[in-house]
């Protein structure tokens, strides 16, 4: 399994997240920047600009120490994730002993699947395992934004609560800053390493865990890349594969066959910019020119990536239901062979493999290398480095933050160890059985410890993993370390920026104008007067909001 992508094959949130890496813009008193990576109060009743950068920053950073108790079979590459094909045998232990010492803690949690029952043999064994009696509390992850909002609106929060990036709306990351404990005593510096799976969790997602100049977040780390455009190999063939914009152009007219009930693509839209190298969404739609910040609206690209993608619709060459935006009905369109090619997160590549594993043996789903838009070669903009974070209660006394990131430490444990095995898949012989050095679940199992509560704690760095479909971990890790040595860090990465709340809707139009344009219902030009009435209605202000932001606190790369 990949243990950090649990929800992206299920929730849509989860898919627009990884694919956009937008975040909400929300108020701080005042309208001074709130930056959760890079400082400021962040409180509900006032905030100062942040400055919790460099020398600041890095003293309440843990330090970073790879434990590489288990070799991959598919090594990451500047940054990918690594490979493995087989579950190693013996399992290695990571952790010594139970690092609790019989607390109890309330832990909020989301959960995609049916809740299971409380204090059954999975809860128990982890409980036994970890020396403390965790009362988990699982929450629809569909309903997840309305149940964190009340709770944390209220007096009485959980010991332990855990929060999605694309949660953080309104005035939640305010009440993170003011409802959560500082964990930087605890964790800066060498201090982490009296947890060695803490430690082992990369730089960046620990940066993109501070919230009001402190460290309040046990990250769950992103892969550095989470979006392809995924062809049906078993239907291309071996023909040629595209290898730029106008070879795309000539795939789409090649492969399709409305007669047929056969287009060439499903909407492209999230890749083709990448294609074209457009810069990702809030904050890091922002690229420097001679010193001065430039919106991706603004930029020749964007048009360009407009008018690529209207050839497309022009051409015919994507689906009538890509069309009419019928999105979820997306993966259906694909397995089908109604569609050769969409994009998608990857992490649902595992779960169609296996769906089609019975119902077409000769499925194969690969991923496309990217390329620039005249042939060369791409620039990759990193993803987010962590997307679901857990808290601790400022309420809990100093004994038991320090028993809870035990806890934690466990939860983090790499694949490849005993207590990976048991957070991700509960009790040998009860919830999964290993047949040729494969765990399957049994049936006790998905009921109990598939939907998994304790890997939302804290989360090892994300890897490719699954013993079951050891080809995929090769497409799969190979595909990733081929696009790693591409990837940039956006303007602002690893920084929590909050924008203030009368900028909050000037973006919003040009989700719909490209929608029209890409469609046909308008032209590629018509963003030239959508950008003017953006500058006039408040994008120069958020321009030079963000430009005094970049002088105090830097750009994050």
């Amino acid at each position: 399994m990949t243990p950090n992508s649990s929800p992206s094959s299920t929730a849509p949130s989860r898919r627009s997240f990884l694919a956009s890496g937008a975040f909400a813009a929300v108020a701080v008193a005042g309208g001074a920047p709130l930056l959760a990576a890079c400082g400021g109060s962040g409180t509900a009743s006032g905030s100062k600009e942040g400055t919790t950068t460099g020398k600041a920053l890095k003293k309440v950073m843990p330090s970073y120490a790879p434990t590489n108790l288990v070799q991959p079979d598919v090594p990451g590459v500047n940054g990918s994730s690594p490979g493995f094909t087989k579950l190693p045998d013996p399992l290695v232990a990571s952790v010594k002993s139970a690092p609790g010492k019989g607390s109890s803690f309330r832990v909020m949690t989301p959960l995609w699947g049916t809740v299971p029952k409380k204090d059954n043999p999975y809860y128990t064994a982890v409980n036994k395992a970890v020396g403390a009696k965790l009362g988990f509390d699982p929450q629809d992850g569909n309903t997840y934004q309305d149940k964190i909002g009340a709770v944390l609106a209220g007096s009485e929060i959980p010991d332990v609560m855990t929060i999605p990036g694309w949660n953080m709306q309104g005035q939640i990351r305010n009440a993170i800053t003011a409802k959560f404990a500082d964990l930087g005593p605890y964790l800066a510096g060498d201090a982490v390493k009296k947890y060695p799976n803490l430690a082992n969790i990369p730089t960046g997602a620990w940066q993109y865990s501070v919230f009001g100049g402190k460290l309040r977040g046990l990250p769950m780390p992103n892969p550095v890349i989470g979006n392809a455009f995924f062809y049906r190999k078993d239907l291309v063939g071996s023909g040629a594969l595209p290898a730029s914009a106008d070879d795309l152009l000539a795939f789409g007219k090649e492969y399709t066959a409305p007669k047929s009930k056969v287009w060439a693509f499903d909407d492209l839209w999230t890749c083709i910019q990448k294609v074209y190298g457009l810069l990702p969404d809030a904050p890091h739609y922002w690229q420097l020119e001679n010193g001065k910040l430039v919106h991706k609206i603004e930029t020749q690209e964007y048009r360009e990536a407009l008018a690529f993608a209207r050839k497309l619709h022009d051409g015919g060459y994507i689906h009538p239901d890509a069309e009419a935006n019928k999105d979820a009905d997306s993966k259906i369109r694909f397995t089908s062979g109604h569609v050769l090619m969409y994009n998608d997160g990857t992490g649902g590549w595992k779960g169609m493999v296996s769906e089609q594993a019975a119902a077409n043996p000769k499925f194969d789903m690969q991923a496309l290398d990217f390329f620039a838009a005249d042939g060369g070669k791409p620039v990759l903009w990193q993803d987010d480095p962590a997307g679901i974070f857990t808290f601790l209660s400022k309420d809990l006394p100093k004994e038991k933050i320090e028993e809870f990131l035990g806890i934690a430490d466990f939860a983090a444990a790499p694949y490849g160890t005993k207590e990976f095995m048991l957070t991700n898949y509960g009790v040998e012989d009860t919830h999964y059985k290993v047949e040729g050095g494969v765990p399957t679940f049994t049936p006790q199992g998905i009921q109990e410890a598939q939907p998994a509560t304790l890997l939302y704690i804290a989360s090892p760095p994300h890897t490719i993993a699954f013993p079951d479909e050891p080809k995929l971990v090769q497409d799969y890790a190979g595909w990733m370390a081929r696009q790693a040595p591409h990837v940039k860090k956006p303007l602002f990465f690893g920084m929590q920026v909050v924008e203030p709340q009368r900028y909050a809707s000037l973006y919003t139009p040009f989700d719909d104008l490209q929608k029209d344009i890409r469609r046909g219902r308008k032209k590629v030009s018509d963003v030239d007067a959508a950008v003017t009435t953006w500058k006039n209605s408040g994008g120069d202000k958020l321009r030079d909001w963000y430009q005094d932001l970049l002088e105090k606190n830097g750009s994050g790369v």
